[in-house]
C-alpha cells in the first residue's frame, strides 16, 4: 500500500472516529472525584502525542506534513500546560483552608 491509498486514509478516519466515541463516553461516564487523575492522564497522552509531532515536523524538506506537525506541536503544548493549570486549580479546592491563623 501506498503512503496516500485510499485504504489507508479509510483506516485513519475510522480509527478517529472510533477514538472520538470512546473518549466521548469515557469523559463522561467517569465520576465527577477521578477528574483530576483523568486530567493527568491526558496530560500525558497529550505529551506522547507531542513527541510525534516533533518528529512529523523534522529537519528534512519543506512539505505539508511539516506545517501539521508544527501546528500539531503548537496545539498539543497548548493543551499540556493548560491541562497542567487545569488540574493544579482543581487539585487546590481540595486542599483544606487553615481558618486558625495567627494574626501579627
Amino acid at each position: 500500500m501506498e503512503a496516500h491509498s485510499p485504504e489507508i486514509f479509510v483506516v485513519g478516519l475510522t480509527v478517529f472516529f472510533l477514538a472520538c466515541i470512546i473518549g466521548y463516553y469515557v469523559v463522561w461516564s467517569v465520576t465527577p472525584a477521578l477528574h483530576s487523575p483523568l486530567m493527568g492522564v491526558t496530560n500525558a497522552i497529550s505529551s506522547v502525542i507531542i513527541v510525534g509531532a516533533i518528529l512529523a515536523a523534522g529537519p528534512y524538506g519543506f512539505e505539508t506534513s511539516k506545517i501539521f506537525g508544527l501546528v500539531a506541536v503548537v496545539l498539543a503544548s497548548v493543551n499540556i500546560f493548560g491541562g497542567f493549570i487545569v488540574t493544579y486549580r482543581m487539585l487546590s479546592m481540595f486542599k483544606k483552608k487553615n481558618k486558625n491563623k495567627k494574626d501579627s
